[in-house]
């Protein structure tokens, strides 16, 4: 039995393709759980992706299968008081986050979460290249996973892998974290410059520089630079700073625009840019793109503005 805690785009898009192999399937919904199981669709979050017979839409936490590993599909900045107020039922489970990006408060990224709120769980990340509408619609999509222990980490590969969906595995967790965290970073950044028309010679400038920071940082933190350049990273950056499927790329895109912006839905790189500032700082670490999202992100800085401070940056090598 898997069990994915989290009736979002992503959660439920994950059961989907899990169920459609037949295995019984649960997915919790914090709320409309009765209405999904009975539609056998999530109207809501990811209508036309109709529900495997397998699959079960619960209410109830306390309903959820004692075996088999738990997929946490919860926002990052909610994951931690989530793991807190479940740690009775959550506890010496097999816990897979998929979510990206750094806690505001800890700044921890998803796997230090579990183990900081759950030490006694088994914690693992899957992240990578993936829109929940790929993958609720069969396309095929390859995702890292990332735990500590090659042995887990070969038991949950066989688990996740499905027709369309194809999983890699790594043990360097930081690595991992960090490559799915920054790409949102650089992709609102991405998504101003378009948005301000700056052209798309600008954003592949930004990419490139943008990925020489995710580098720069998670090295100093502890990542391996393969998983930077592989699935987790590079490829997570191509995806979602090139498409409007992307929420972060999005929210660049209205502040380039001017536009308003749905302040509904969850734009992980907007906290994750704080807490890069502020590791930067204690790590004496040059960040000036990530630096230049987070004063967008809180108003200090106009697109305009930004660019020009990244412009008459003094000129160096590569």
């Amino acid at each position: 039995m898997i069990t994915v805690l989290g009736a979002g785009a992503f959660g439920t898009s994950l059961a989907i393709s899990l169920a459609r192999t037949g295995q019984p399937v649960t997915l919790w919904a914090r709320s409309g759980g009765a209405q999904m199981q009975a539609s056998r669709q999530n109207i809501r979050r990811l209508a036309g992706a109709p529900f495997p017979d397998s699959l079960t839409v619960i209410d109830a936490l306390a309903e959820i299968s004692e075996d088999g590993p738990v997929l946490l599909a919860v926002p990052m900045q909610e994951l931690r008081s989530f793991l807190t107020e479940n740690a009775r039922i959550l506890a010496y489970r097999t816990l897979i986050a998929a979510c990206k990006g750094l806690d505001l408060t800890t700044h921890h990224g998803p796997v230090e979460t579990l183990r900081a709120c759950l030490p006694e769980a088994r914690a693992a990340l899957l992240t990578g290249p993936s829109f929940a509408a790929d993958i609720a619609h069969g396309l095929p999509t390859a995702l890292t996973l990332a735990c500590a222990t090659a042995e887990l980490g070969k038991d949950l590969q066989q688990a996740l892998t499905t027709p369309n969906l194809r999983i890699y595995r790594t043990t360097d967790t930081a690595g991992a974290e960090l490559g799915g965290a920054l790409k949102n970073v650089i992709a609102i950044a991405c998504g101003a410059c378009i948005g301000k028309g700056m052209g798309d010679s600008a954003r592949a400038a930004l990419m490139t520089r943008g990925f020489a920071e995710m580098q720069r940082l998670a090295l100093r933190r502890g990542a391996q630079p393969d998983t930077l350049t592989g699935l987790a990273g590079f490829g997570d950056l191509a995806l979602t700073c090139t498409s409007e499927l992307s929420r972060n790329y999005r929210f660049g895109l209205a502040l380039g625009r001017e536009d308003a912006f749905d302040t509904s839905l969850t734009v992980e790189g907007v906290p994750t840019a704080k807490a890069v500032v502020a590791w930067a700082k204690e790590l004496d670490i040059d960040m000036p793109i990530c630096t230049a999202v987070a004063a967008l992100s809180d108003g200090a800085y106009s697109v305009s503005e930004a660019l020009h401070s990244l412009l008459s940056r003094p000129l160096k090598e590569e």
